[in-house]
């Protein structure tokens, strides 16, 4: 391991593919990651559906704390539904990337459709998931922000900002794979990033890390967080 004070990372996975069987197994090497830190007080372990639902509850169950969810969505670029110039976070907090939408020229038109379209997704998800559920706090408490990747990073920076409004002891992200600029962007608003398989390349897909990968579906997500409930974490 190599611990600079802000980012840990695996340096044995450094720049390799292929490092994880799936997000369950990756949850499992960051819970016991986790699990050796004296910091980590009182967590809350902060999933960011889908995919950090997974390596999520194994985090939770190694760190016998609760579990909550952390949706985030990113605001699309109308013409390129992959791409984003923000994100909308699980408390309504918008965060937009200025210098990028004046590159794209959008109009406050489609700015503002392309928000309220983002604030909706969240809206539906936050019920779908957790219903009237009253979320555990994150006041004095440590939130641990919980992905299966990161890519640019950008969506991880609302939720951080996010977690960072409830007044925690401190904010950790643990993730199993990041692109080194995302590692390096994150530990910049973070306490502490813990991101076992960072890369270096020119070109970076969070799916790489992965012998199985692919997208997690709602009904997935549901029936893991019904086994959560079951361990008493959700």
């Amino acid at each position: 391991m190599l611990d600079t004070g802000r980012i840990i990372e695996d340096k044995t996975m450094r720049d390799r593919l292929g490092v994880f069987e799936d997000r369950t197994d990756a949850g499992r090497r960051l819970a016991a990651t986790l699990s050796q830190l004296e910091m980590i007080v009182e967590p809350v372990v902060c999933a960011i559906p889908a995919g950090g639902v997974p390596p999520g509850l194994e985090v939770a169950r190694a760190l016998r704390a609760p579990l909550r969810m952390a949706v985030v969505r990113k605001v699309q670029v109308p013409w390129n539904p992959e791409a984003g110039f923000g994100a909308v976070t699980w408390d309504g907090r918008v965060f937009l990337n200025r210098a990028l939408m004046t590159a794209l020229d959008l109009s406050e038109t489609e700015a503002n459709a392309a928000i309220a379209k983002a604030k909706s997704n969240v809206a539906e998800r936050l019920k779908k998931f957790s219903g009237d559920r009253r979320e555990p706090g994150l006041e004095g408490r440590t939130a641990i922000l919980v992905d299966d990747g990161l890519a640019t990073g950008y969506t991880m920076f609302a939720a951080v900002e996010a977690a960072r409004a409830w007044s925690p002891r401190r904010v950790i992200v643990a993730v199993p794979t990041g692109s080194l600029h995302a590692v390096d962007f994150i530990a910049r608003k973070a306490d502490l990033v813990v991101c076992l398989n960072i890369r270096t390349g020119r070109t970076f897909a969070v799916a790489q890390a992965y012998e199985r990968w692919y997208d997690l579906r709602d009904p997935e997500v549901q029936e893991l967080l019904i086994q959560a409930r079951d361990m008493g974490l959700f």
